[in-house]
């Protein structure tokens, strides 16, 4: 942030140092992409003490037809107390883990087998300090020239760059990263969120009329979630704000009355008229509960 916004903190920002800043923390579905928690707090909150609320709010709304949950989470949420919450609740789970000294040490001594081109995985049981017992911890070798991200936590020893999984799914170490690498939807939602949906530019310095904006930002991607997911047709179904709006959305027409009615009329020659025309075929088949 840039101001005197109420309640912005210094807090955990890699990009824009020593900037104050706020913290969203979401809860995306896997599959549809909608969001089934979401809260914001100022940029110095540790993750810890907020998560457990969300996740507790999230749990509440799953469909009683759910019977398999997998939680996937980036290094801020590798806690022992968030581990041992999913595990009373009998759901799996792909966690970042944080590479403490102890982890580190073992990195050179595991015995690595590749997985995928000059890809390595090697994996061991461990009980870090405070933890109830052991956890089986996955880490993926890959070498330097591939791109750093702190996102991902990487940690770099000699020509390798090094990143650690703790889960109790019994996947084979390149299954449990690619199901933690999907966990890359989360941060392109979260782009389009700052960018299509100005939550990266807080239009208010007062923190509750912030906090509205927040959930004003969600609850406007979420209603376009469930548009594109019950009225767009399949090519636009994962299609970003932008691309909808310009495709096929911004089509220009001609208003004419033909024998008297108001009628709009496409261009013959517009690439995307089947589109259109689709999307407003299935906004008519909508029927929402009310008119049922």
């Amino acid at each position: 942030m840039y101001g005197q916004q109420e309640q912005a903190a210094i807090g955990f920002n890699p990009k824009k140092r020593g900037r104050p800043s706020y913290l969203p923390l979401l809860c995306f579905d896997g599959v549809t992409r909608d969001v089934w928690a979401g809260s914001f707090h100022p940029g110095n909150t540790h993750v810890a003490t907020v998560t457990l609320a969300r996740l507790e709010e999230a749990w509440a709304t799953l469909p009683s037809t759910i019977r398999t949950v997998r939680v996937r989470a980036d290094a801020a949420f590798f806690d022992h107390t968030l581990i041992e919450w999913i595990e009373a609740r009998d759901a799996a789970y792909v966690i970042v883990a944080r590479l403490t000294a102890p982890i580190k040490r073992r990195l050179s001594t595991l015995p690595y087998q590749r997985i995928s081109g000059e890809v390595a995985a090697a994996e061991f049981q461990d009980q870090p300090p405070g933890w109830p017992g052991p956890r089986r911890f996955v880490v993926i070798r890959r070498p330097v020239p591939a791109e750093p991200s702190w996102q991902l936590h990487l940690f770099q020893l000699g020509r390798f760059h090094y990143q650690a999984f703790v889960t109790p799914l019994p996947l084979t170490p390149l299954s449990l990263w690619r199901v933690s690498n999907d966990r890359s939807q989360a941060e392109l939602i979260i782009q389009q969120l700052k960018e299509a949906y100005a939550l990266g530019k807080i239009p208010t310095q007062d923190f509750p009329a912030t906090l509205a904006f927040f959930h004003r930002a969600l609850f406007a991607y979420h209603g376009l979630n469930w548009f594109k997911r019950y009225c767009a047709p399949p090519a636009f179904q994962r299609a970003t704000l932008q691309r909808l709006h310009h495709h096929p959305f911004w089509t220009p027409a001609l208003r004419g009355r033909p024998d008297g009615h108001p009628t709009l009329r496409l261009p013959a020659s517009h690439p995307h008229q089947v589109a259109f025309q689709d999307t407003l075929q299935r906004i008519a088949a909508v029927r929402p509960p009310w008119r049922r």
